[in-house]
């Protein structure tokens, strides 16, 4: 394939190139699972779930493996505030997380590997950089010793003497160096914990993907993905302790994209600046919000704004409203001349393996709806090779959006057709009553029966032979900071 994607370690475009012919192994950064999904995470979630998507739409066998992290300070901080054991927390939004995961289609992960499921992993790898005096415990604590692999900022491209570790500063009367961070926790009262050779604790948040990833995809991996606030310090701890350990290359491509962004503010939880994303989801809906996330170039910030989700709205409506017609002019034995879509096919292709470049591909989909739309009047006057065309144009539209993109425009127009189905009497009676006020020249109230139906997603098409509509998904008047 002639995929090429921006590697963060190299600070380059280079060419994917697989451990393996045939096969991919992508390890995705997964959710601490300590509250409800936002519009933030669900970034990384489309950007990843594209790339996966694209990956076996050209050919490829993919694993894909995305952690859980079960056990954490947030984790451990909520349980106190509900007087509830951790694993209770953990559990009740590990499970939240996969439902909205799935209502934003995100294919699930084929392995999902729990913290706490891979205690012995962990436990062998801090062992081995003991071993190799590139590690050191202190009164059941164990620290990764910074200065002792020479490749440490590799990833994020800083200066040892530049940097620091956050959080783990709180240590640092107990480090060699401020730098050095901890692999394995002591233990501390009301706290789960587990033995080790150490002592009884918990494992460092760094050190989990470490093992996990290398556990599940074996060292050298193809794909390692996460948010672009993820390079440092976890990206670079993650490398830091196996290839310390093995040497050898941890994983093969680093894949980071933007943050999501509240007016000039990365949304996080520590700020409050969160949407949740079932909220989002369920104001907007599926295609528009996918559409959304795939409005920037995914290494590049994204903002979320009314204009940009009304923006997305209309373009799914677009692409929606080009099949419904395309296959309602067309008999079920006509068969699409493919030729026609050909180049489409190629143009999308041609920018996904620029870096997977989705503001592009939509755009490259808009050129196929254009040149459909521009079919579509000869194909309803009965042209068969219109007709054989705009149904090529509709199919690979529907293959594309849907198979690759994720946007689900077949999935909705089956849910439209069977509310078509449940609200025809009604919406009829209305129209019969539109026409008699329109007979009446009373256009106030004609106009008023319109306007109600529009409001509620119902499209009505004056023609000469009388009025038709149909279910299309209603732009949403949300509030004003949405």
């Amino acid at each position: 394939m002639s995929l090429v994607l921006f590697d963060t370690l190299r600070r380059d475009k280079v060419p994917f190139e697989p451990r393996e012919a045939g096969s991919v192994s992508m390890y995705v950064c997964g959710p601490t699972v300590q509250s409800d999904a936002h519009v933030g995470h669900g970034r990384l979630a489309v950007v990843t779930d594209v790339l996966r998507r694209y990956l076996a739409f050209s050919g490829l066998t993919v694993t894909f493996v995305q952690n859980v992290t079960d056990i954490d300070d947030k984790i451990i901080m909520r349980a106190r505030r509900e007087k509830v054991d951790p694993a209770v927390i953990a559990t009740r939004y590990t499970r939240a997380w996969n439902r909205s995961m799935d209502l934003l289609n995100i294919q699930p992960p084929d392995i999902q590997p729990l913290a706490t499921g891979h205690l012995l992993e962990m436990q062998a790898l801090i062992q081995e950089l003991i071993d190799q005096d590139k590690a050191y415990a202190v009164d059941g604590d164990v620290f990764f010793r910074v200065r002792r692999f020479e490749g440490y900022g590799k990833l994020s491209r800083r200066q040892v003497d530049d940097m620091q570790q956050g959080d783990d500063v709180v240590d640092s009367d107990r480090k060699e160096d401020p730098l050095d961070f901890a692999m394995w926790k002591s233990a501390k009262p009301d706290e789960p914990s587990w033995p080790s050779a150490w002592g009884d604790g918990r494992p460092g948040w760094h050190i989990e993907c470490s093992a996990m990833a290398v556990k599940h995809l074996g060292e050298g991996f193809d794909i390692h993905c996460g948010g672009l606030d993820l390079v440092f310090p976890h990206h670079e701890n993650e490398i830091a302790q196996h290839e310390a350990a093995h040497g050898g290359t941890f994983a093969r491509h680093w894949v980071h994209n933007g943050m999501v962004r509240m007016g000039e503010d990365k949304m996080s939880k520590s700020v409050g600046n969160v949407v949740a994303l079932d909220e989002a989801l369920a104001t907007w809906g599926l295609g528009p919000m996918r559409l959304w996330y795939l409005s920037a170039q995914h290494r590049t910030p994204l903002t979320f704004d009314t204009e940009r989700l009304r923006d997305a709205s209309t373009v799914h409506q677009r692409f929606t409203t080009f099949v419904r017609s395309a296959r309602q002019i067309v008999s079920d034995d006509t068969s699409p001349d493919v030729s026609v879509a050909d180049p489409h096919r190629a143009a999308f292709i041609a920018v996904m393996d620029d870096d997977l470049n989705a503001p592009a591909a939509v755009a490259a989909l808009h050129e196929l709806v254009s040149d459909g739309n521009d079919r579509l009047k000869k194909a309803a006057a009965g042209d068969q090779a219109e007709q054989q065309a705009v149904l090529a144009l509709a199919d690979l539209l529907v293959e594309l959006a849907d198979r690759v993109l994720g946007i689900g425009i077949d999935d909705w127009l089956g849910e439209a057709a069977a509310l078509e189905a449940r609200i025809g009497p009604l919406v009829e009676g209305l129209l019969d009553a539109r026409k008699q006020a329109r007979a009446d020249r009373d256009f106030e109230t004609a106009d008023a029966i319109r306007d109600q139906l529009t409001a509620t997603g119902v499209v009505v098409e004056d023609g000469p032979d009388g009025a038709t509509w149909y279910v299309a998904a209603p732009l949403p008047d949300p509030t004003p900071d949405a």
